[in-house]
């Protein structure tokens, strides 16, 4: 199913008013329907919401309790982590190929998953946020291929993680500390991981309540930052 098509397109400017997920009975989701388009989107990232779907449902928006994020103080660089950082195994660069990564981590295979939440719906209205100045991707290269990266959305002083890939050992780990050391040097306030995994655990985050994260958030996405680090 995926967006509804007769749902109104929201421009970058316009808004949207979600049921606040506070008052949500489900622990996750709050609402379903509408659609995809950047105005939608930023609505939902600002009031504490993000798309999860399957192929077969329409957009449905989540905002899980307790929220998986990292705080700057808490950012988890292992010894062996640092070790390849200082070595530089691999090459980093953020914004460098979005259309890559996006489309990476939407075929790469893991473990318990069948299919992707990636469809070609989120990456078209992903990469139409990256076009628009809101979405960012770091890669990371190892003999000038694409070996690894993330993307997410940065508004305010959050940034909202979205999904990561991995084709070599490390490499997702080393694009997402390298943006997130980044992030947090110009002021980013948390990273928001949205769900517990073992892997963002291993690297700082941890469960906070949603009441929590959505009072950080209220004030966080309201704060600017200098995002020349991420340009192109």
């Amino acid at each position: 199913m995926g967006p509804d098509p007769d749902f109104p397109f929201l421009s970058p400017n316009q808004r949207f008013q979600f049921p606040p997920p506070e008052k949500a009975k489900h622990n996750s989701i709050v609402a379903w329907g509408g659609n995809l388009s950047p105005g939608m989107l930023l609505s939902a990232y600002e009031q504490g919401l993000f798309p999860w779907y399957g192929e077969d449902d329409p957009v449905i928006w989540h905002s899980p309790d307790p929220r998986f994020v990292i705080f700057p103080e808490k950012l988890r660089v292992s010894k062996s982590m640092q070790k390849i950082l200082r070595q530089k195994t691999f090459t980093v660069t953020f914004n460098k190929d979005f259309s890559g990564v996006i489309t990476s981590c939407s075929q790469i295979k893991r473990p318990g998953q069948h299919g992707t939440w990636i469809t070609s719906d989120i990456i078209e209205a992903y990469t139409e946020l990256h076009r628009l100045g809101w979405a960012h991707s770091a890669e990371a290269y190892l003999d000038d291929e694409l070996a690894g990266g993330c993307y997410g959305i940065l508004i305010g002083k959050i940034f909202f993680g979205e999904s990561m890939f991995s084709r070599k050992p490390n490499a997702s780990k080393t694009a997402f500390i390298t943006l997130a050391q980044m992030l947090f040097e110009k002021g980013v306030r948390l990273i928001d991981c949205q769900q517990h995994t073992p892997h963002l655990g291993s690297l700082g985050a941890e469960d906070i309540s949603r009441t929590e994260f959505i009072a950080l958030l209220r004030d966080g996405v309201n704060k600017l930052i200098d995002c020349n680090g991420l340009k192109r």
